[in-house]
């Protein structure tokens, strides 16, 4: 069982978003680490423990789940060296983080924030999840509708075309124009330091469970396809 975050995780994170700077966060770092971090650790064990049961092949190791703290600003205008939200994922096993659908948790001094599906995918993966879909798309829809009670509808970024190589009068050009495919939903703040957090966590999960499997069904397709040509 997780029992929720303690009340010290938000207060150091609404405190780090008013005061995003080294000279704040760093006498604070062990607070960061035991009341924030550790138990983001510990929420990712709890999941992780349930899993087998409906996506055993999401379990993640809790060290690389859950995202550093530090932001990567080498590109960006805004220099703050601080997130202010700690969140985990749990992509497909042998897949990288961003290249397959997941799972995913998010701790912010606001809200708590689930999401499932595929965010993103690199060019490859776009090409393969979008042709499975052409091929799928009744299948997909169906599944797709399980999970709209808890976790709201299916969106993502679109294309206003359709991509070369598809038909624009294609009967799944709408999900093929996508970039990403996602559920996304953020729960009140205050569950997060509730036991009741992890029952919510899990049953949005399974109820994505599958639409996440269809995302990655290419994927994983491709990724067991590859040895076997570079052997003969």
């Amino acid at each position: 069982m997780f029992p929720g975050f303690p009340p010290e995780a938000l207060k150091f994170l609404r405190g780090l978003e008013r005061n995003n700077r080294r000279e704040w966060f760093q006498p604070r770092k062990e607070i960061f680490e035991t009341k924030v971090k550790a138990p983001m650790i510990d929420l990712v064990e709890a999941i992780n423990a349930e899993l087998p049961g409906f996506a055993p092949e999401h379990i993640n190791d809790p060290q690389k789940a859950v995202y550093r703290i530090y932001r990567d600003t080498r590109f960006s205008p805004d220099k703050t060296p601080y997130k202010t939200h700690i969140a985990a994922i749990f992509p497909r096993r042998g897949m990288g983080k961003h290249s397959s659908a997941g799972f995913y948790v998010h701790l912010s001094p606001k809200s708590f924030g689930i999401a499932s599906g595929a965010y993103m995918p690199g060019p490859e993966e776009l090409r393969a999840m979008r042709n499975w879909l052409a091929e799928n798309h009744a299948a997909f829809r169906k599944a797709a509708r399980g999970p709209e009670k808890l976790m709201g509808k299916l969106h993502g970024d679109s294309l206003v075309r359709a991509p070369k190589g598809f038909d624009p009068a294609h009967p799944a050009a709408d999900l093929i124009r996508m970039k990403s495919w996602l559920y996304w939903i953020e729960l009140e703040v205050g569950l997060a330091e509730s036991p009741k957090l992890l029952n919510e966590v899990l049953k949005r999960f399974r109820a994505a469970a599958p639409v996440v499997e269809m995302l990655n069904a290419p994927l994983v397709s491709n990724f067991h396809a590859k040895p076997k040509a570079a052997a003969r």
